[in-house]
């Protein structure tokens, strides 16, 4: 379960204080439940996201995480002077993982399909290359909630169909918040919708409904 409690925020400009992105934010995310974050650009979304992961905090408010939350899938910092496999190390190591250490690199590196590049050093990488090893720590751990914002899976045709089927797999067995601009994709993973709209933030039990509240708001 994930508590968020009147939750504000706002960022600091070269002009002093930004207006408010996100205004008293209430709302109870049940466990075992996929959800869906739905509105328009700027709205906040993948602030109350990052929020909710505890990437970001808010300005005045709180959130209460009373599971294991991921970091946003695909994404994270990634040290380029060290190689995969040492970036890889500290994650595990950081996590907790020091006695499956073995066994959790392997599956990030024949996941990734990076091969030999898995032990050079990652500023070396392409773009698809950083995707793949991202993706691929996501889903080394195992987390009672995962938060994905408009996740990608880079790569060729084989890798995106295996990185789909991974993340499909991952949204049956754990919770799920995501953002995602993509009406279909909201509809396969996500039961239940938050609309963010004007800084704050309606939930709905069902995805279906915050999708049509979201699409009835532009014919207002």
């Amino acid at each position: 379960m994930i508590i968020v409690e009147d939750v504000h925020k706002r960022y600091k400009t070269e002009h002093g204080v930004g207006k408010w992105v996100l205004q008293g934010i209430s709302l109870t995310i049940p466990p075992h439940l996929n959800v869906g974050l739905i509105g328009i650009n700027g709205a906040g979304k993948s602030t109350l996201l990052r929020i909710i992961g505890g990437a970001d905090y808010p300005t005045k408010g709180r959130v209460e995480r009373r599971c294991r939350v991921s970091w946003p899938i695909g994404q994270g910092g990634l040290e380029g002077t060290l190689t995969g496999r040492q970036n890889a190390k500290f994650v595990c190591r950081v996590h907790g993982h020091q006695e499956d250490l073995s066994d959790r690199l392997a599956f990030i590196q024949d996941f990734s399909e990076l091969r030999e590049s898995f032990d050079e050093p990652v500023s070396t990488y392409s773009t698809g290359m950083r995707s793949r090893l991202q993706f691929s720590l996501s889903l080394a751990f195992d987390f009672d909630v995962y938060i994905s914002d408009e996740v990608t899976a880079a790569g060729d045709a084989s890798f995106r169909q295996k990185a789909a089927a991974a993340f499909r797999d991952m949204a049956d067995r754990a919770g799920l918040i995501m953002v995602a601009h993509d009406e279909g994709t909201l509809k396969e993973f996500c039961q239940s919708g938050i609309w963010i709209t004007e800084g704050n933030a309606r939930w709905f039990d069902q995805i279906d409904d915050a999708l049509k509240a979201y699409k009835e708001s532009f014919a207002r």
